[in-house]
């Protein structure tokens, strides 16, 4: 594992790529540029189409960009798949990769060849990953017969056989129930938290998910990187101000007692309050130029006898965010080809140079 100080693990300058299909070529990435530092749990948000896949599938040597460059740990993606390969691994939502005739053992000791361990280190790497998975039943059990939360925790110790530098996840929780997601980003955390400068690329539709485990978010759409940053930073984007919701036992004067003090925007009893007639609180909502004006809304309401019982700060989510760049949500998709993506943005494709969408990249075997 290089140190902190060496070379980005994602560097992507410029990249473009564009499917030549009739009547009109699809334009699938927009010159992209992103900077992933070693270490980094990086997030890529964004609706069906938008260029997600795309831009993993060139990040791990998949397919060739028609324009820009792309370097993993400073490796070219055109040039050094081969070193890019060893380094990195990636586990899908939904894979059905191996063989349902064999057991979660041979299945990933299959795959420990297919990477290049030597027999000993591959039959050792299995059984160390079996355990740290929490598969020790069911070693000895056929693929075939394991619930889909076995078999995507089977999944994530295929995708760590190699000991990546970087691990990329395309929706690894996909179908899964609140249990087995669990489980599933806890195992992806511990193995990140193992060793210094080990990072992972997050593709996923559950904002929760991305808000919890990512440092840094990028929302695409249409090809293009509409914002990025910290799930923090994305979401001043769309509250600027501060707003909180008072839950006071008396407050003289009502909430336009409140709206005249400096640093406040606004003031207005909460939602279905109407005032202390029926009640013996009084529940307001505020909207503050920043936090620190709550000070001044503390101080004058001593001055008025009223006492706060209930102070909660209002925050918006990524969801939020991902409305007002993008104009619309995950649950309306726009159709770009009848598909709901363009060609190539999907699971299957081949490293294909000449731009040209045919039926063989819908029929391409995905390299593991």
């Amino acid at each position: 594992m290089p140190a902190s100080s060496g070379p980005a693990a994602i560097e992507a300058r410029g990249l473009r790529r564009i499917y030549k299909v009739k009547p009109t070529p699809v334009v699938a990435l927009e010159h992209v540029d992103l900077d992933v530092a070693p270490g980094e749990f990086f997030g890529l948000l964004g609706p069906n189409g938008a260029g997600k896949t795309t831009l993993i599938k060139i990040l791990t040597t998949l397919l060739l960009p028609s324009e820009g460059t792309a370097r993993i740990f400073g490796f070219d993606v055109s040039r050094d798949e081969k070193k890019i390969r060893r380094i990195m691994n990636m586990v899908a939502g939904g894979e059905q990769s191996g063989y349902g005739i064999l057991t979660v053992r041979e299945q990933l000791w299959m795959f420990s060849q297919f990477y290049g361990l030597p027999r000993k280190e591959g039959w050792r790497r299995v059984d160390e990953l079996i355990d740290a998975v929490g598969m020790g039943d069911e070693r000895l059990q056929r693929v075939s017969t394991l619930s889909t939360g076995q078999r995507q925790k089977m999944n994530i110790a295929r995708g760590l056989l190699n000991d990546p530098w970087i691990l990329f996840l395309d929706e690894p929780t996909l179908g899964l129930d609140v249990a087995a997601a669990r489980q599933v980003r806890e195992l992806v955390v511990a193995w990140k938290a193992a060793v210094p400068g080990r990072t992972v690329l997050l593709t996923t539709h559950y904002m929760a998910e991305a808000d919890e485990l990512c440092e840094r978010i990028a929302i695409v759409d249409h090809g293009k990187i509409l914002a990025i940053g910290s799930p923090d930073e994305l979401k001043k984007r769309v509250q600027r101000e501060s707003i909180f919701r008072l839950e006071l036992d008396r407050l003289q004067g009502g909430a336009a007692a409140l709206a005249a003090l400096p640093g406040v925007v606004s003031a207005a009893n909460a939602a279905g309050d109407g005032g202390p007639v029926d009640r013996q609180t009084v529940a307001v909502n505020l909207v503050l130029v920043d936090d620190a004006a709550l000070g001044g809304v503390v101080g004058a309401l001593a001055g008025l006898g009223s006492s706060i019982l209930a102070l909660q700060k209002s925050e918006p989510s990524l969801e939020d965010v991902f409305v007002e760049l993008v104009g619309r949500g995950f649950g309306e998709e726009e159709a770009t080809n009848g598909t709901g993506r363009p060609p190539g943005d999907g699971p299957h494709g081949d490293r294909r140079s000449d731009d040209t969408a045919t039926t063989d990249d819908a029929e391409a075997a995905e390299v593991v």
